[in-house]
């Protein structure tokens, strides 16, 4: 926003307050976005300027030709496909046509100037200078998220937490799962636009990164399924044990996973005995089976410790994958 309004004032350009506006509403965050913004921005606001112009010499500059010009210009980005300009587009057209009539043609043309400048200078800058660190961002986000939910899976069966503490780091977990599947569109959605050009992701990473994001998912449907089933169901307090220990071994393993990728762990560091987890967990859903009627809530939290344990040797298969790649 400075750069560009610096800019302007090396040209003289007056206004230029609509140049570091105009910088504001360009950054996007990814590269892709970043080029794709830049050639409709560029169009769009061609668009609009033209218009604005055309509509100042002819007819002149009052409010119901401004509101008759926003409404023309939004009906057209909206059939050519540009909804994402509409904001800056309409900056434009008010910087146009704020112009007070058709003797200040210039001065209107100047604005338009104007505009571009922020635009593009926040484009370059998103692309050279400060581009978007997808891993970093991604991975600092995984780890936030998997702390909030580490402590809502280790206190679910003992129900240590206080309902308003709990329900403050539910709702923040949630609230991160919402950015982290965003975040990951975004990088996903690069490396299939721009394919080799993107140096920033690769495929087998790309793996590791939806496999993270998954396991976090499953953790939130298991945290979903203890909450509505497993306080309703007729347990005794051996299956509350039972059920604390698996969810206290299964935590324990995201953690030992994530630090695992991070490469925070000694490479000959064996991971938990899954033997004995596996063995203890099938001897008790053999149980639960017997007596399927009285014990299907319990069966229902069963099964998402199973997806979510499932989910986690899968992640460390592709942790080792791209660790020996």
């Amino acid at each position: 926003m400075s750069l560009s309004i610096y800019i302007c004032s090396l040209f003289h350009f007056e206004l230029s307050v609509f140049a570091g506006v105009a910088a504001i509403l360009a950054i996007q965050p990814s590269i892709y976005r970043t080029w794709k913004q830049m050639v409709d921005q560029i169009m769009a606001n061609t668009i609009g300027a033209t218009i604005s112009l055309f509509f100042i010499y002819f007819f002149g500059e009052n409010p119901v030709i401004i509101g008759f010009v926003i409404i023309l210009v939004i009906a057209i980005s909206i059939k050519m496909n540009l909804q994402s300009t509409i904001p800056l587009t309409l900056v434009t057209v008010l910087a146009v046509m704020s112009a007070a009539g058709s003797e200040d043609i210039y001065f209107a043309l100047e604005r338009f100037y104007v505009i571009l400048i922020g635009t593009c200078t926040a484009i370059l800058i998103n692309l050279l200078i400060f581009p978007p660190k997808y891993k970093k961002t991604f991975v600092q986000l995984v780890e936030t998220t998997f702390h909030n939910m580490s402590l809502l899976i280790r206190t679910a069966i003992s129900n240590e937490l206080t309902e308003a503490t709990y329900q403050e780091h539910s709702k923040k977990f949630k609230s991160d799962i919402k950015k982290l599947e965003e975040q990951y569109l975004l990088f996903d959605e690069e490396r299939a636009k721009l394919g080799k050009k993107s140096n920033q992701l690769h495929g087998r990473e790309i793996l590791v990164f939806r496999q993270l994001f998954k396991t976090l998912q499953e953790g939130e449907q298991l945290l979903e399924n203890i909450e509505e089933h497993f306080f309703q169901s007729k347990k005794i307090d051996e299956d509350t044990q039972f059920f604390d220990d698996q969810l206290e071994h299964l935590i324990k393993y995201h953690e030992f996973l994530l630090l695992k990728y991070q490469g925070k762990i000694k490479e000959n560091h064996t991971s938990f005995e899954k033997e004995d987890f596996k063995k203890s967990f099938e001897l008790k859903l053999k149980l639960y089976l017997q007596n399927s009627d009285q014990n299907v809530r319990l069966l229902i939290v069963l099964s998402s410790i199973i997806d979510y344990s499932f989910h986690l040797n899968r992640l460390e298969k592709l942790i080792n994958q791209l660790k020996h790649q």
